[in-house]
């Protein structure tokens, strides 16, 4: 098992988290990645900034909300490896996960 801090760069989650909590991951949240792709943003720096930041703190990054091979690929060029999303799968019910792994 491994803890995640979730949406980071939002809401409730703080720098702080990443010393206080024994996390693992850091997720970046599905706002930063939606608007990736249009240009004139910020988001492309503040997605790097998280990629560098949880690195050096020897934390795994996952891109939440990947939508787009687009999205994917910027992702890709800003060093984060790892995405979760409806590019890759849609929500299922538990029953339906479970016939799926079996």
């Amino acid at each position: 098992m491994r803890i995640a801090v979730d949406d980071f760069g939002t809401g409730y989650s703080s720098l702080s988290y990443l010393r206080a909590l024994p996390a693992q991951v850091v997720k970046v949240d599905r706002s930063f990645v939606r608007d990736l792709v249009h240009p004139g943003g910020t988001e492309a720096e503040i997605i790097r900034a998280i990629v560098t930041l949880a690195r050096q703190v020897g934390m795994q990054v996952v891109a939440e909300g990947v939508e787009t091979e687009a999205q994917r690929a910027a992702l890709l060029a800003l060093g984060c490896e790892e995405a979760q999303g409806l590019l890759f799968a849609r929500p299922e019910d538990p029953d339906a996960v479970s016939r799926r792994l079996r």
